[in-house]
């Protein structure tokens, strides 16, 4: 299968492993994946924000980039789901372009609703010694309902030792700009979410999306526990002898 990889500015800017643990991971289960090279911003910042006006731009964008491919892929919940949600109501009026959005969004896909839903595979051949606990990030479980699968994906984890989350349902506290604006709130909920982290005894925790990790991962090194934050798809691309 030819699938069009859609990295995300955060994975582009700041954490290029997702992006590059998606192809790797892709390819060894025997598909070409492509980059297109005139993709930015899916302009959920934005959105979220309130300036739907400069995000059409990048609507528009997003949709005349990803047009010629079947499948595209993204190590992203969060803009997965605003590719879904949000893009054809950010078109509004425009009746071509939200038609356009719309097809293109049917056909944009989270890394494990991708290879659960499309590609039907639960065990990638992956191989990661590590005791780990998994954060569902507010997006993919709140808005693209992605269930179970990334759990399903980690049990198939050869080495991998998983670990239930408390109150894993609980928001990280990162929200975008929410974290800027509401610096305490957002503090307060990190607290939560890193004491039960901690609790796990886990090694790692792994979500899908890079903007969560971001912010545990942030806090975790500050207070130095030792404990490590890995996207998803590195640990899926992970192998003998080529661990993350």
């Amino acid at each position: 299968m030819r699938i069009a990889l859609f990295a995300t500015c955060l994975a582009d800017t700041m954490f290029p492993a997702a992006a590059k643990a998606t192809v790797l991971l892709l390819e060894r289960l025997g598909h070409e994946v492509v980059f297109p090279a005139e993709q930015t911003c899916c302009g959920q910042m934005h959105i979220n924000t309130g300036y739907q006006k400069d995000a059409l731009p990048l609507v528009e964008r997003y949709a005349r980039t990803f047009d010629p491919y079947e499948v595209i892929v993204a190590p992203s919940g969060s803009c997965v789901g605003s590719v879904r949600h949000q893009h054809a109501m950010v078109a509004g009026r425009n009746a071509r372009l939200a038609a356009r959005a719309t097809s293109v969004a049917s056909r944009t896909f989270e890394l494990s609703e991708l290879l659960i839903d499309v590609l039907g595979v639960e065990d990638v051949g992956a191989y990661f010694p590590h005791r780990v606990t998994y954060h569902p990030t507010c997006h993919s479980l709140r808005v693209l309902r992605v269930g179970d699968k990334p759990l399903r994906l980690l049990r198939h984890v050869r080495g991998l030792d998983l670990v239930e989350l408390p109150a894993a349902e609980q928001c990280c506290g990162f929200g975008g700009t929410f974290s800027v604006k509401n610096a305490d709130t957002s503090t307060a909920m990190l607290a939560d979410k890193m004491r039960h982290v901690l609790d796990t005894g886990a090694d790692v925790c792994t979500a899908g999306d890079a903007s969560c990790l971001m912010h545990i991962g942030g806090g975790l090194s500050r207070l130095r526990t030792g404990v490590r934050t890995v996207h998803l798809a590195e640990i899926l691309a992970s192998t003998e002898g080529r661990a993350a």
